[in-house]
């Protein structure tokens, strides 16, 4: 569930409507086999996206692209970030079972919980992106006054590489909290599931 990166700063010296830190999605599927959970479990270590960070495959995936774009006004002798537009573009990999049909209820019910809790954990490294977007925004219209539009343009770019650099170490941060939790969310996720189809069965 490790996520993708690839940044990508684009400085622009010309004035832009700003848009609070948006993201565009895309998404993309692998099918993958077995009849039972350790079945299944193989196909997903066998199948999954491949990432070159850790040259391991994973059950999801996504890969991001931050786009930013930046105005400069001259005032004077002196130059600000007049605007700062920072686009998130986020491609998620999902697994999709192909099996389902022949299989127990018992190992449907464990897809069905893993399928979502995979999908919540890809979506979460957005959320994560998407707030460094919107502080990146809000730091580089914080560059005001500078000497000259290249000094500006200096500035800028070095808060948009800490901020990036902050968000890979909250992503790493994120997926490890979440490997560490595993067990225990998936069952408390099942014991939730199984509670709402004993409810669904009474009268």
């Amino acid at each position: 569930m490790k996520h993708m990166l690839a940044g990508g700063i684009a400085i622009l010296a010309t004035t832009l409507v700003a848009d609070a830190a948006s993201v565009s999605r895309s998404y993309s599927y692998f099918s993958i086999g077995g009849q039972t959970l350790s079945e299944i479990e193989t196909e997903l270590q066998r199948r999954g996206p491949l990432l070159g960070s850790t040259g391991n495959r994973h059950p999801g995936a996504t890969r991001m692209e931050f786009k930013t774009r930046i105005g400069y006004q001259e005032d004077g002798r002196r130059c600000s970030v007049s605007e700062a537009d920072v686009r998130i573009s986020a491609e998620v990999h999902l697994p999709r079972w192909r099996n389902r049909r022949g299989a127990q209820i018992d190992t449907a019910l464990m897809w069905d919980t893993l399928s979502a809790d995979i999908r919540r954990h890809e979506e979460g490294h957005i959320v994560i992106a998407r707030t460094y977007a919107q502080r990146m925004e809000e730091a580089l219209l914080g560059v005001r006054h500078a000497s000259s539009c290249q000094e500006a343009a200096a500035a800028a770019e070095g808060i948009s590489k800490r901020l990036l650099a902050e968000h890979d170490a909250e992503q790493a941060r994120y997926d490890n909290v979440e490997s560490i939790n595993f067990e225990s969310r998936m069952l408390r996720l099942l014991e939730y599931r199984l509670e709402k189809i004993e409810d669904g069965r009474q009268p």
